[in-house]
């Protein structure tokens, strides 16, 4: 199924019946990362996952349309099409925009479930540091021009205003995601984290490379929200 926001067609595609999930992936990923993880969920879940402008069988509109606010504007109209709330599962950039959603539409959001992912930075420096970092990265992929700007940040408003999301939430982390444990900690003090689950031996990509765990994790998480 396609959507469209301001002309941009966004690919969606949901299946399976039960509590309502929505997956959000990372930069230069889409939604075909989920695969292994859905396949498990879609038996007792009705699963949503959809590809980011720019990214999968989405549309790439020109560069200068791949702001915060247009990726949240897409995932808006992603859950108008579906029966909220729901729970938001973000990969790395999809869990720093599954919390400025829940920022934004509280009443959305049933849960959340942070996969690998971070609040942004409150200092400047630090977030000059990661944008320079993926301007570096996106010279050597094969991107849309622009499409860099959707994994920048301008601003500290997502990790400024942490304390006011009150979803219950579930983060999950790989054991060797040394970048995102600082970010782990931080959630554990400001949001209303029920469990927080680090799986052995994995990385960044630890939804791809264990998607039974991080199932099972997610199954349980969702089972004690009813």
């Amino acid at each position: 199924m396609n959507i469209s926001t301001d002309g941009v067609r966004i690919s969606v595609n949901t299946q399976g019946n039960g509590p309502a999930l929505v997956f959000i992936h990372g930069w230069v990923n889409d939604q075909t990362v989920w695969a292994p993880l859905t396949e498990n969920l879609v038996v007792d879940h009705e699963v949503t996952t959809w590809d980011l402008r720019g990214h999968g069988k989405s549309d790439s509109p020109p560069a200068g349309q791949y702001s915060r606010q247009h990726a949240l504007a897409d995932l808006s109209v992603v859950l108008d099409t579906l029966g909220c709330p729901v729970v938001l599962v973000g990969h790395s950039l999809g869990g720093y925009l599954a919390l400025a959603h829940a920022l934004a539409h509280p009443e959305d959001v049933a849960g959340l479930v942070l996969v690998a992912a971070g609040p942004g930075f409150r200092k400047p420096e630090a977030r000059e540091e990661w944008n320079q970092a993926v301007l570096a990265s996106a010279e050597k992929l094969d991107q849309a021009p622009g499409v860099e700007e959707i994994s920048m940040h301008t601003d500290a408003m997502v990790i400024d205003r942490l304390a006011e999301i009150t979803a219950p939430t579930l983060v999950l982390l790989g054991e060797r995601d040394k970048r995102f444990a600082a970010a782990a900690s931080l959630f554990a003090r400001d949001l209303n984290v029920q469990a927080s689950v680090v799986v052995p031996d994995q990385g960044h990509m630890v939804h791809l490379k264990a998607p039974g765990e991080c199932a099972e994790a997610i199954r349980s998480f969702v089972a004690s929200l009813v």
